[in-house]
C-alpha cells in the first residue's frame, strides 16, 4: 500500500510539474522583439517601388532548411500531415540588431490558398555538429530540424533549442499552443512519434557530459597532448565522437519520461535508417524497395538504380538515365511505378524528373530544370519540395507526379520581388583537364555595356539562389548593385574522380596533393571562367577581385601565388602553411596530411611549399588581401598573416568571436558583408563610404598603398 501511495504521489507530482511547465510555456507564444512579420502577410507580395538590393535585404531573407542550394543528400526540412493536406516546417530569419534568429514552427495548406499559420514562435538556432577525425566539431552551419506529425494529425513534435539545450517541443495544430516536454541536460538529437501516438520517442547523448567531466578531472593533473587536441580550437582536449545515443519516450499528456520499449526502438531505428541513408532509398506500401548503389568499388563510381524484382531478387535498371547523381526516389501509391530525381547535364547543373515502370521499358523524363529542388516529400499525388534558382530565393513548390509540372505553393519572401538584381546568365567551359565547369555571370542592374566593369569572383558552388557563395560571406547581388560584375563559380569535379583505383578518402587526398593536381585543376577552371567573362567585352581585366571560404579560400590563395590575374582578394579561411599543418591543427590532422603527401615536421621542403604556402611567398604576394576569420580558426591564419605583414604587404585581419568554420552570428554576417563590399569598392573602384564610423578603416587602407587603380579614392 505504501508503494502504491508513493507511486500515486509521484504521478500527481509529475502531472503538477507538467501543468506548471505548460503555463510557463504559454508565454513563449509572444513574438520575440524584432520578430514581428516573420510569417509574411497576404499584402507583402503587393506591388512595391523597385529599388536596388542591399546587404541588409540579403541577410533578412526568411529561410526553410539549410541556406545553401548545394546541400543535396540531407534530410527534408518539410513534414506533410498524415492526410496530405498540410505541411509544417521551421521558418528562420536572421536579426543582426539582436544578433539572434527569429524562428517559428509554421504550417501551410497544400490545397486551396496556402494560408500560412504561425503555430509556435521562439527557440534558438541549432547548428550542425559533425565528427571529423574522431572529434565532435560544431560546423556553425544550421542543422535541419524536421517537424513530425502525430499519427492522428492533431499535434506536431519538433526539436527546439532553449537556453543552449535542444528539447522536445509539442504543438497543437488547432492553436492550443506549444509545450516543452523535456528538461534534458543533454541535447535531444532526434525524435519521432510511436505508432500509436501515445509517446514521443527521442534520443540523447548523456555520455557527453560524463566525457566533459572526465576531461575536467584529467586537467587536475595535466592533459596528455594527444589526438584529442586541435590547438586552433583551444588548448584543451576536444570531445570525441560519435557519441552513444539513448532512446527514451515522453508521454505528452503527463510529461513523464521512460526508456523506450523494444518495439519502439525497432520503429525508431527503421525510420532513422531511411532518413540517414547515404544514398536515396524508397520503400513501397507493399514493402518493395528501390535503392541506389555504386556500380563498382571505386569511391566515385556512378550510382546505379536497383529495385526488388517480381521474384524478390534485385533488378538493375540498365538505361543511361538510371546512372548518375540520384537525389531522390519515390514509389507511386500503388507501387507500380517509380519516380526519381537525378542531377544531369553540363557539370550536373540540371535536375531531371523521371517516371519508370520497372521491367517495362526505358524511364521517361517528365521534366528538366536548372532550378534546385531539395527535401522533396510525398504529398498525395505530388512532391512538396524547396525550390530555388539563381534569381529566386528558396520557396515551396509542388511537383506533380503525373506530369512533372512545378507550381509555387508558398513564397516566404514576397517582398524580394521588388528588388533589382541585375542580369544573370550562365557561362560554361572546360578546364585544361577537360573537366566541365560553369558560372553564373551577374551584371549590375541597368548596365548598358558601354563601361567596363570590375569583376568579383565568388566561389565555389553556384547551385540555387545566389547569396554569397559557399559560406555566404560575399553578397553577390549587393556587390552587383554597387557596380561590380560578379562571376559565381561552380568548380569542376575532383581530379581524383577520374583516376583508377581511387577507393578511399586517403586515396583522394594523395591524388589531389600529388604535384598539386587538384589545385592546378581548380586554378585552370577559375582562369578559364574569368577569360569567358572578359570575352563578353564588359570586364576590365585589370580590376578582378577573388574571394573564398574553405576550399574556395585555398583556391584563392593558390591563385594569388601562381597567377597575376587578380588585383585584390578577400578570404574567410586561412591557411595551410608549414607550421600550421605540423602544429596548430593538432596531431591527427598533421598525420592525415603526411599520409596525403605533405612533408613531415622539420622537413623544410621548399619545392613542395613553393606553389602553395602563402607564408613562403609573402614577399611576392602583393595584392590587397582581407582576412575575416572565425576565432576557432584564426590561429592557423597567423603564420601567413604575420609573414605578409612583415613583408609590408597590404593585408588586414579581422577575428570574429565564438564563430565556427561557417559563421553563424547575424551581426557578424552583416559586418562581413559590408566590409567585403567596402574592401572591393576601395581597391577596385577607388570609392569610399562617407560614414564617419568608417574613417579609420579607410585611413589604414590608404596607408597600405591607397589605390590599385591609380586614382585617389573618392
Amino acid at each position: 500500500m505504501v508503494a502504491s501511495g508513493t507511486s500515486r504521489r509521484e504521478r500527481t507530482r509529475d502531472l503538477l510539474l507538467f501543468l506548471v511547465a505548460c503555463l510557463l510555456a504559454g508565454g513563449s507564444r509572444e513574438v520575440v522583439a524584432g520578430c514581428a512579420g516573420l510569417v509574411p502577410s497576404a499584402t507583402d507580395g503587393a506591388e512595391r517601388p523597385s529599388r536596388p538590393i542591399t546587404a541588409e535585404d540579403l541577410l533578412a531573407l526568411r529561410d526553410i532548411g539549410q541556406p545553401d542550394g548545394a546541400m543535396f543528400g540531407q534530410p527534408s526540412p518539410l513534414a506533410v500531415s498524415p492526410d496530405g493536406r498540410q505541411a509544417a516546417f521551421i521558418l528562420t530569419r536572421a536579426d543582426p540588431d539582436t544578433n539572434s534568429y527569429c524562428r517559428a514552427l509554421v504550417a501551410i495548406s497544400l490545397d486551396g490558398p496556402s494560408n500560412p499559420r504561425l503555430l509556435d514562435p521562439g527557440g534558438e538556432l541549432i547548428t550542425n555538429v559533425v565528427t571529423i577525425r574522431g572529434l565532435r566539431i560544431d560546423s556553425g552551419f544550421p542543422a535541419i530540424v524536421t517537424p513530425v506529425w502525430s499519427p492522428d494529425g492533431r499535434r506536431i513534435a519538433y526539436l527546439r533549442r532553449e537556453k543552449g539545450v535542444s528539447q522536445v517541443r509539442q504543438v497543437d495544430v488547432d492553436g492550443g499552443g506549444g509545450v516543452t516536454l523535456t528538461r534534458s541536460l543533454a541535447d535531444v538529437v532526434d525524435l519521432a512519434w510511436n505508432s500509436t501516438g501515445s509517446h514521443i520517442l527521442f534520443t540523447t547523448q548523456p555520455d557527453l557530459e560524463a566525457v566533459r567531466q572526465k576531461i575536467a578531472g584529467e586537467g587536475r593533473t595535466g592533459w596528455l597532448y594527444d589526438d584529442r587536441f586541435v590547438p586552433t580550437y583551444g588548448l584543451r582536449p576536444q570531445l570525441s565522437g560519435p557519441a552513444q545515443t539513448v532512446l527514451s519516450a515522453v508521454e505528452p499528456s503527463s510529461g513523464k519520461v521512460r526508456p523506450a520499449t523494444g518495439s519502439e526502438r525497432g520503429e525508431f531505428d527503421a525510420r532513422t535508417r531511411l532518413r540517414s541513408s547515404a544514398t536515396p532509398v524508397a520503400v513501397a506500401a507493399d514493402g518493395r524497395r528501390a535503392w541506389t548503389e555504386r556500380s563498382t568499388d571505386r569511391l566515385f563510381a556512378p550510382l546505379k538504380l536497383m529495385v526488388d524484382g517480381p521474384d524478390g531478387r534485385a533488378m538493375a535498371c540498365s538505361s543511361a538515365a538510371c546512372s548518375g547523381g540520384f537525389t531522390g526516389l519515390w514509389w507511386t501509391a500503388d507501387g507500380s511505378e517509380l519516380r526519381f530525381l537525378r542531377r544531369e547535364g553540363w557539370a550536373n547543373g540540371m535536375l531531371g524528373f523521371y517516371r519508370w515502370r520497372p521491367g517495362q521499358g526505358e524511364p521517361e523524363r517528365l521534366m528538366q530544370t536548372a532550378d534546385v529542388l531539395l527535401g522533396c516529400t510525398p504529398a498525395g499525388p505530388r512532391l512538396l519540395c524547396t525550390s530555388e534558382n539563381s534569381v529566386t530565393p528558396r520557396h515551396l513548390a509542388l511537383l506533380d507526379f503525373a506530369t512533372g509540372q512545378l507550381s509555387t505553393r508558398f513564397d516566404p519572401n514576397p517582398e524580394f520581388r521588388a528588388l533589382r538584381l541585375g542580369k544573370v546568365s550562365r557561362i560554361a567551359w572546360r578546364n585544361n583537364r577537360g573537366l566541365e565547369a560553369w558560372g553564373d555571370f551577374v551584371l549590375p542592374p541597368g548596365h548598358d555595356g558601354r563601361v567596363r566593369l570590375p569583376l568579383i569572383v565568388v566561389q565555389y558552388t553556384s547551385l540555387g539562389f545566389l547569396r554569397g557563395g559557399t559560406g555566404d560571406e560575399y553578397p553577390v547581388y549587393p556587390l552587383a548593385a554597387q557596380g561590380f560584375a560578379v562571376l559565381s563559380l561552380h568548380q569542376p569535379d575532383f581530379v581524383a574522380a577520374f583516376l583508377p583505383d581511387i577507393r578511399t578518402v586517403d586515396d583522394v587526398l594523395r591524388a589531389n596533393t600529388r604535384d598539386w593536381a587538384e589545385r592546378r585543376s581548380l586554378l585552370s577552371s577559375l582562369e578559364t571562367g574569368v577569360d569567358r567573362a572578359i570575352a563578353t567585352g564588359v570586364i576590365d581585366p585589370q580590376r578582378i577581385g577573388l574571394t573564398g571560404l574553405s576550399d574556395g579560400a585555398t583556391t584563392a590563395r593558390f591563385a594569388l601565388i601562381n597567377s597575376n590575374r587578380f588585383a585584390a582578394a578577400s578570404i574567410s579561411s586561412c591557411c595551410l602553411d608549414p607550421q600550421t599543418v605540423a602544429i596548430y591543427t593538432g596531431p591527427a590532422f598533421a598525420r592525415q596530411m603526411r599520409a596525403s603527401g605533405f612533408p613531415p615536421p622539420g622537413d623544410d621542403a621548399p619545392d613542395f611549399w613553393a606553389p602553395f604556402s602563402l607564408a613562403r611567398n609573402a614577399r611576392t604576394v602583393d595584392r590587397p588581401l582581407l582576412m575575416q576569420l572565425a576565432d576557432s580558426e584564426a590561429l592557423i591564419g597567423l603564420e601567413s598573416f604575420t609573414a605578409l605583414k612583415e613583408a609590408g604587404q597590404p593585408v588586414e585581419l579581422y577575428i570574429f568571436p565564438d564563430e565556427r568554420h561557417v559563421k553563424w552570428q547575424p551581426a557578424h554576417r552583416l559586418a562581413i558583408y559590408r566590409r567585403n563590399i567596402d574592401w572591393f569598392r576601395f581597391w577596385l573602384q577607388d570609392k569610399v563610404d562617407p560614414e564617419p564610423a568608417k574613417a579609420e578603416q579607410y585611413r589604414r587602407w590608404r596607408l597600405m598603398g591607397g589605390s590599385r587603380t591609380g586614382r585617389a579614392p573618392d
